[in-house]
């Protein structure tokens, strides 16, 4: 396990934290939460700018609390929790009123009849009843704060269930009181150990049994301070709770297990307050097969959204995506608890050359960073072991030097080396008493040191006592059972690091005002139609995005024309508002040299036109533009997200080989570039066999100007495909070549 992280809080969160009476321990806030100006603050299309942090202390430590619906009849469900919510009561030092219509006493205290009986405004009740609607409307005369609604048979049900759900959360906001559930449980009132100090992790889960796990990591000395399992999220959900968590002095890092996001932009609000405030998100989001979104929609009646927006989205914003709940607490721990890096350089040392080649390649293609040692260190660390044996890293000690003094003087050496911020030491099984010893300097050694030390122990037994004891019982040494899993926790916590380090919320450059182009492309827009792509093009030539030159016209004398103007070669298209894969269907010419040329296009054009019924509003004659990369450029409509931006790369290769990248408005320069670099293809960009480098900067310029597009349009917007565009090479800009418009 690790020790605190140390290094500066913001005045805001220091001036609280020092306000109760405490030492402020973590550095995981690097900058003021939001002003509340700034809080209600929109973008160009009316949207929030900041996330809504709902004040949640009350909650988590009421002063007072109802159980409606109270009973310590045996055997009945209801009196099992009503035992657990006046144990947490007592721990918390709330006040617990139970009610019951017939009933006198609950477990020795009175009990009242009915909410309006309450002797106190109360902060939070907890609904035991299957028909929580009724109480809701009864609750929102008193005043309550907070409400908890175990019920199920909700959105998880179906259509009807929906409805239902609906009815209760326009209950709830009428109420003007807070709801968690229905179809939640009693998670949020665990019993956490008090004994453990630390950053803490805080967990989010949709229901109880995903967050075990994590919430077991108290066994072995990890902090958790809260547990929010959202349930249906009629009311707070998901974004609340990570906004909330955010803003706490004690949390260190966020664990979260979503089956699916209420509202994509609450989400990534909420992601971009834990990214200003330096608070790591870790999340198993389910949905990424359709398999799995679908089970996760019947569970919890909420959209998955489409899987690659909803990776791209997190990966956007800072959070952290893991596959499994092993990945899950073991990321969460140690970026809750593990200092700020050093350097991003990884040292793998083993007892066995094998292992530590084994752990390095699969360490190097994750993407970790393990840097050559200089001569001077191997020199030095030849000291001590065989000069036979690689030093170089991974480190590979031979066995021998484990056993005495030697063990402790390797690792301080590579641990002084400016360049390693990791070292991370896999013991694949229990090797008395070379074992044991390496695993004692391992911990000594993180004592003095303020770099990361990683062990693997990799025996499946697990009771060693170089493990149990040695491993697990110290605070600055992280611990893990696989490779695999310290691999995905390191990546995680240097990737972390590096990008709050950099990060600037994108949603503080949005755009708050409409643009000029913005005037002109609503005069262009046509709602419920596809833009024939004469019209498409006008609608890129607003937001300065550059196409060929190109006539329209409806003879082919105008065609001629128009050829002598644009210039030869030209291409000859059908334009028309139902034309979208023109290719196929004929529509298209290339290569024209001629007048005559022009004229027999112009008329095979209009033929096939009429022979597939096909509408015209007239043959554009463009100048044809052949040197270039082609590329595509897109928004499109995510029914969690709102518009996204897609690039990738275009022309007959878009359908071949799905090379995509895709990022939510709005985002920045840096996440533009990033789009490009995340292409498979990204090399012909470059310049691949003979060709020249492409102009990427234009590139960047298209796409956020596409982007200013899809914020500004919002939803009048449903797709724009620029297909494709072309990239020319460096210093000569790109050219949409063919855009297809469809507004809503």
């Amino acid at each position: 396990m690790l020790g605190s992280t140390h290094g500066t809080l913001t005045t805001d969160f220091r001036a609280r934290v020092e306000a109760c009476g405490e030492t402020p321990r973590t550095a995981v806030h690097s900058s003021a939460a939001p002003s509340a100006d700034d809080a209600v603050a929109v973008d160009v299309s009316g949207r929030p700018l900041h996330a809504d942090v709902p004040d949640l202390d009350r909650f988590f430590r009421p002063e007072s609390v109802a159980v409606i619906g109270a009973s310590d009849a045996e055997g009945r469900p209801n009196t099992g929790i009503t035992r657990q919510l006046i144990a947490w009561a007592e721990r918390v030092g709330a006040r617990i009123h139970p009610v019951h219509p017939t009933r006198p006493t609950v477990f020795g205290l009175t009990c009242h009849a009915s909410v309006a009986d309450l002797p106190e405004q109360v902060d939070l009740a907890v609904l035991l009843v299957a028909h929580p609607l009724p109480v809701i409307e009864e609750l929102a005369e008193t005043k309550v704060k907070f409400a908890v609604a175990f019920a199920s048979g909700f959105a998880e049900t179906g259509d009807a269930g929906a409805a239902a759900q609906d009815r209760l959360g326009a209950a709830v906001q009428r109420s003007g009181l807070r709801l968690l559930g229905p179809n939640t449980n009693l998670n949020a009132f665990e019993e956490f150990r008090d004994d453990l100090d630390g950053p803490a992790i805080a967990l989010i889960t949709q229901s109880g049994h995903q967050g075990r796990p994590v919430y077991t990591l108290q066994e072995l000395g990890i902090r958790l301070s809260h547990w929010a399992p959202t349930g249906n999220e009629a009311d707070l959900e998901t974004s609340d709770f990570i906004s909330y968590f955010a803003e706490q002095p004690e949390v260190g890092a966020i664990a979260c297990y979503v089956e699916g996001l209420k509202d994509g932009r609450s989400f990534l609000l909420a992601a971009d307050r834990a990214a200003r405030n330096g608070v790591p998100v870790v999340a198993v989001k389910v949905g990424r097969t359709e398999t799995g979104a679908r089970m996760a929609a019947s569970h919890t009646g909420k959209l998955t959204g489409a899987d690659t927006v909803v990776d791209a989205a997190m990966r956007q914003f800072g959070v952290i995506r893991v596959d499994g709940l092993d990945e899950l607490q073991d990321t969460a721990a140690l970026l809750a608890r593990a200092r700020k890096p050093k350097a991003d350089g990884v040292v793998v040392y083993s007892i066995s050359g094998g292992t530590g080649a084994h752990f390095s390649d699969l360490a190097t293609e994750a993407g970790l960073t393990l840097p050559t040692l200089s001569q001077a260190k191997q020199d030095e660390l030849h000291q001590w072991i065989p000069e036979y044996l690689n030093v170089a890293n991974p480190v590979d000690n031979g066995g021998h030097p484990v056993g005495d003094w030697r063990g402790r003087k390797i690792i301080d050496a590579i641990l002084a080396d400016p360049a390693v911020g990791v070292l991370i030491c896999p013991i694949t099984g229990p090797f008395p008493p070379m074992s044991d010893k390496l695993a004692q300097d391992l911990v000594d050694a993180a004592e003095a040191s303020d770099k990361l030390i990683c062990a693997i122990w990799g025996s499946p037994v697990g009771t060693e006592d170089a493990y149990r004891t040695t491993l697990l019982g110290s605070s600055r040494v992280a611990t893990f059972r696989t490779f695999g899993n310290c691999i995905t926790a390191v990546r995680a916590y240097l990737g972390h690091h590096r990008f709050t380090a950099g990060y600037r919320s994108p949603f503080e450059d949005a755009p708050r005002t409409p643009s000029p182009s913005y005037r002109k492309a609503q005069a262009l827009m046509r709602p419920g139609q596809q833009l024939s792509e004469h019209a498409a093009k006008q609608l890129l030539r607003a937001y300065g995005i550059r196409v060929p030159r190109e006539q329209l016209v409806t003879s082919a004398a105008a065609a001629v024309r128009a050829a002598g103007l644009v210039g030869y070669p030209v291409v000859m298209k059908a334009s028309g508002p139902q034309l979208g894969h023109k290719t196929e269907l004929g529509l298209v010419k290339i290569g024209l040299t001629s007048a005559s040329q022009i004229r027999d296009a112009y008329r095979e054009l209009t033929d096939i036109a009429r022979y597939e019924n096909v509408p015209l509003d007239g043959i554009l004659v463009c100048q044809m533009v052949e040197r270039g990369v082609e590329m595509v450029v897109g928004v499109t409509q995510d029914d969690l997200f709102g518009p996204t931006v897609t690039v990738g790369l275009g022309g007959v290769l878009v359908e071949v080989l799905h090379d995509a990248a895709v990022r939510v408005p709005p985002f920045g320069e840096d996440q533009a570039r990033a789009m490009l670099t995340e292409l498979r293809g990204h090399a012909l960009l470059e310049g691949v066999r003979g060709a020249p480098p492409a102009d990427v900067d234009a590139l960047v310029e298209v796409v956020l100007r596409i982007q200013r597009m899809a914020l500004e349009l919002g939803d009048e917007l449903s797709e724009l495909d620029i297909n494709p565009l072309m990239v020319l090479p460096r210093g000569q800009g790109a050219v949409a070549l063919d855009a297809l418009a469809i507004c809503r």
